[in-house]
C-alpha cells in the first residue's frame, strides 16, 4: 500500500494547527472507502474542548456524507519541522470507534 499522497496530505496540514498552549502541529490524512481524502488540523483554545486533527478530519468528511472509511494517517510534533510518534488520543479512538469497522487502520508518521 503507498500511503504516499496522505503523508503528504498530513504533514501540509499540520501548517494550519492554531496550538498556542501546547506548541504541538498534528496533522491527519482520513482516506474513505469512496478514494476522497479529508485532511484535518488540531485546533485548540484555553479551555478543555480543543479538538484533535483527527476528529477534525471525522467531521469533514461526515458532514460531507462519507460513512465508510478505510484508515488515517496521523503526525505530529513540537515543530513544524520535527515529526515525532505521534498517535490518536483516547478520546479520538472513542470518537472514531464510532464510525468504523474492525480493520481500519491507524498509521502513525514518524520522520
Amino acid at each position: 500500500m503507498d500511503l504516499n499522497e496522505e503523508i503528504k496530505i498530513a504533514k501540509t496540514s499540520r501548517k494550519n494547527a492554531y496550538s498556542p498552549y501546547s506548541n504541538y502541529y498534528v496533522g491527519t490524512a482520513l482516506k474513505c472507502k469512496s478514494g476522497k481524502i479529508y485532511s484535518g488540523c488540531n485546533i485548540e483554545n484555553d479551555s478543555i474542548m480543543s479538538i484533535c486533527a483527527e476528529r477534525v478530519a471525522f467531521l469533514k468528511a461526515i458532514s460531507e456524507g462519507e460513512k465508510d472509511f478505510e484508515y488515517i494517517v496521523v503526525c505530529g510534533g513540537p515543530a513544524l519541522s520535527t515529526i515525532d510518534e505521534c498517535l490518536p488520543c483516547g478520546y479520538c479512538r472513542q470518537f472514531m470507534n464510532e464510525f468504523v469497522s474492525s480493520n481500519f487502520k491507524i498509521y502513525a508518521v514518524r520522520a
